[in-house]
């Protein structure tokens, strides 16, 4: 089985509801996937829209998800740390936790969900940036699951 990363909220390539945008409630969709490896010991997430004006804009970083976990439900709290012992970094916000799409006029944007199954704890701190946590994550990428939504203003 192939590792499958989903959302009851949008199909692949379709458009984010707008609660999961900052036109919303900005919470995060709810995300559930499947078919790990053997041998994963945690997860990590990036979401991004690499169409952003001042380029590839991150939206949310989540890491050190347990591997017994195979879904997100809406609305995950923007603590740097979860009550279950994973860390969410720090965004282009400026902020821990999700921020959803908030594109400039014009075409619709594209929103990459990436969920990483890694073959370890990862050794980053909460509040990581995008940065740090891509540089644990080499090399202990056993699979990678993509969901995308689109999402724009006319």
């Amino acid at each position: 089985m192939a590792f499958r990363l989903v959302s009851t909220a949008f199909e692949n390539g379709e458009r984010i509801p707008t609660r999961h945008t900052a036109d919303g409630a900005d919470v995060s969709p709810p995300l559930e996937w499947h078919g790990e490896p053997a041998g994963t010991q945690s997860f990590a997430l990036i979401c991004d829209d690499p169409d952003a004006p001042r380029g590839t804009w991150t939206h949310w970083l989540a890491f050190n998800l347990s591997p017994s976990l195979h879904s997100l439900t809406e609305g995950i709290p923007v603590h740097a740390t979860l009550a279950d012992g994973a860390s969410q970094g720090t965004t282009d916000f400026g902020t821990t936790g999700y921020g959803g799409p908030s594109p400039p006029k014009g075409p619709a944007h594209r929103y990459y969900f990436r969920l990483y199954a890694v073959d370890q704890i990862l050794p980053v701190k909460a509040g990581a940036s995008r940065k740090q946590l891509l540089g644990a994550l080499e090399g202990h990428v056993l699979a990678e699951a993509e969901l995308m939504g689109r999402y724009g203003r006319p």
